[in-house]
């Protein structure tokens, strides 16, 4: 099974940006939707963006409409999500997902999952 690894979390200030990346070990992902969710103190896994193989269908949560971005790079295997004016309640460790459907705001059965990466963002 390929992994998934995130990269690019770490401490901002509200209305500051980050970058993050998911890399996969390998191209079986190159033709699956991949999404990034993210995971807050006390609450449950929410979905934030996906983007398909092709790059044109994005879906993105409303709490981040206009705010953050999800684009790909199947040359190198990755996924971005550019991330700005970030809010304190941005706070949340971050997942990417890879799966070969395509990945809306209710998809809740994905094939693959990284480990996450922490995103703070203080006041």
């Amino acid at each position: 099974q390929e992994q998934l690894v995130e990269s690019g979390g770490g401490l901002v200030q509200a209305g500051g940006s980050l970058r993050l990346s998911c890399e996969a070990s390998g191209r079986t992902y190159r033709s699956y939707s991949m999404g990034w969710f993210r995971q807050a103190p006390g609450k449950e896994r929410e979905f934030v963006a996906s983007i398909n193989w092709s790059r044109i269908r994005t879906y993105y949560a409303d709490s981040v409409k206009g705010r953050f971005t999800i684009a790909r790079d199947n040359a190198k295997n990755t996924v971005y999500l550019q991330m700005n004016s970030l809010k304190p309640e941005d706070t949340a460790v971050y997942y990417c997902a890879a799966d070969p459907r395509i990945i809306t705001p209710i998809t809740t059965a994905l094939e693959a999952w990284g480990q996450g990466t922490l995103v703070t963002v203080s006041t």
